[in-house]
């Protein structure tokens, strides 16, 4: 399956934007792997969250979340849809869906807006916004 990415072809980082959000969810369950898309000052809004996140609240929403034990079986994978990337030059601002497949279940969807900055480091978001998506 391939991604639905708006982008002029001649834009090479507007690729490298989409592929940091592939990369981000092909470490979901490595949490040092997960994180280093992340830039350190990241802002979060989770749906399960009432309140804006830094990364360490991030971290105790995490361990909250495991304490309580899963919702229900694992995803067997996770996967972001309909990618769509904006850059103005170190910035970029991306949407999508975020599909978590479960086998023998229903998927669970969210919508997800991503801004990220380019440093030293290479894409990190800077700013996380994902909401469930109901029915």
């Amino acid at each position: 399956m391939t991604d639905d990415v708006t982008a002029v072809l001649a834009d090479p980082y507007l690729d490298e934007v989409a592929g940091t959000i592939r990369s981000l969810y092909r470490a979901l369950g490595d949490r040092p792997a997960f994180d280093a898309h992340l830039h350190p000052e990241i802002t979060i809004w989770e749906s399960d969250a009432p309140a804006l996140l830094s990364l360490a609240e991030l971290d105790a929403l995490r361990d909250q979340r495991a304490a309580a034990g899963s919702r229900g079986p694992a995803p067997a994978w996770v996967r972001p849809e309909q990618i769509r990337v904006d850059r103005w030059e170190d910035s970029a601002v991306v949407r999508f869906v975020l599909r978590a497949h479960v086998d023998g279940g229903e998927d669970e969807t969210f919508r997800v807006t991503d801004v990220l900055r380019r440093d030293e480091a290479g894409w990190r978001i800077v700013h996380h916004h994902a909401e469930r998506r109901s029915g």
